[in-house]
């Protein structure tokens, strides 16, 4: 007797390669956290500094879109399924999750830096991640819920205490630790959301157009509130590489999106969360800030991560000899 083909365990070697996937790209999340933030700070403006990101990644992915044969087939695919009632509007929203995380990275990072703010995260990327995977969303069916993967995602909790738990005694204030946190909860909804689309489209660049358009809407409508209240920034900075923030979320909202369907939203959290907690430590020692100095609950933070990355993505006994 043979499992529904949906539910079959993935092949190891196509797991490992979706879970390295899903960790570069969760570096080039920290990365990008760092760009933003500064941007946000050079400019005393997060909001701006989150539309000229994620409306530059628009822009990139629109033009992407326009010369991909399987991306515009996806498009009239996501359109014809909308239509028809097969795929409910809000699944086109994951973008304003995408969003949320932008602005936050702009508002946040330079208070509290880049490793710091990743940590807050992955707390709410976990448990997001947990119950979405119990539960599905639309066709991408439930990946169940093992005792490895609890496991390993109760060493990756404990491992954000460790890492946090030093900076909230000091002077961070604490909302500044709750926002990314709450981001979290929100990102693994959007991952699934982007999923979903690249599922029934058969296109990531597809999965990440609609990304683009909700979350840059939605930065929009803050970004305009702020400046009718706070005023326009007086200046711009110089610096070209803090405007390759669009450029570097492009690729990982792809990414992501590819690797959903494969893994799930707790092991693609969970992976993506070491790639950005090694790159924070990597920046923190390459390119030093006021806020980004390595701490060893940082490092021991980080090496938790990647073990409960390892124990959770064990496949069950059950399932692993399941014929």
């Amino acid at each position: 007797m043979t499992d529904d083909p949906k539910n079959r365990p993935v092949s190891r070697t196509r797991l490992v390669v979706a879970l390295l996937v899903a960790l570069v790209c969760g570096a080039l999340v920290a990365l990008q956290s760092r760009i933003n933030g500064e941007l946000g700070g050079e400019l005393s403006d997060g909001f701006v500094a989150a539309v000229i990101s994620f409306g530059s990644g628009l822009v990139i992915v629109s033009v992407v879109l326009a010369l991909s044969r399987a991306g515009r087939r996806g498009l009239i695919t996501v359109r014809d399924a909308v239509r028809a009632r097969e795929l409910p509007r809000w699944h086109l929203l994951g973008g304003l999750g995408g969003g949320l995380f932008v602005l936050s990275q702009g508002v946040t990072v330079g208070i509290i830096g880049v490793a710091l703010f990743t940590v807050a995260a992955v707390a709410g990327q976990t448990i997001s991640g947990l119950v979405i995977d119990a539960r599905g969303i639309g066709t991408v069916a439930p990946k169940r819920v093992t005792v490895a993967r609890i496991i390993g995602s109760v060493v990756a909790l404990g491992a954000v205490g460790i890492s946090v738990g030093p900076d909230l005694s000091g002077n961070v204030p604490l909302w500044v630790v709750i926002a990314p946190f709450v981001v979290g909860l929100v990102l693994g909804l959007q991952q699934a959301l982007n999923g979903q689309v690249k599922t029934l489209a058969d296109s990531a660049v597809t999965a990440t157009f609609f990304n683009f358009v909700a979350g840059t809407a939605l930065l929009l409508i803050f970004a305009i509130v702020n400046v009718s209240i706070a005023g326009w920034p007086r200046s711009f900075p110089t610096n070209p590489t803090l405007y390759i923030g669009g450029l570097v979320g492009v690729v990982f909202i792809a990414g992501f999106a590819a690797v959903i369907p494969i893994v799930g939203v707790l092991l693609q959290s969970l992976a993506a969360v070491s790639g950005q907690l090694l790159m924070s430590m990597l920046l923190a020692v390459v390119a030093p800030t006021n806020t980004t100095e390595l701490a060893w609950t940082t490092v021991v933070g980080t090496i938790l991560t990647l073990v409960g990355v390892v124990i959770a993505s064990v496949p069950s006994r059950k399932r692993a000899t399941a014929s």
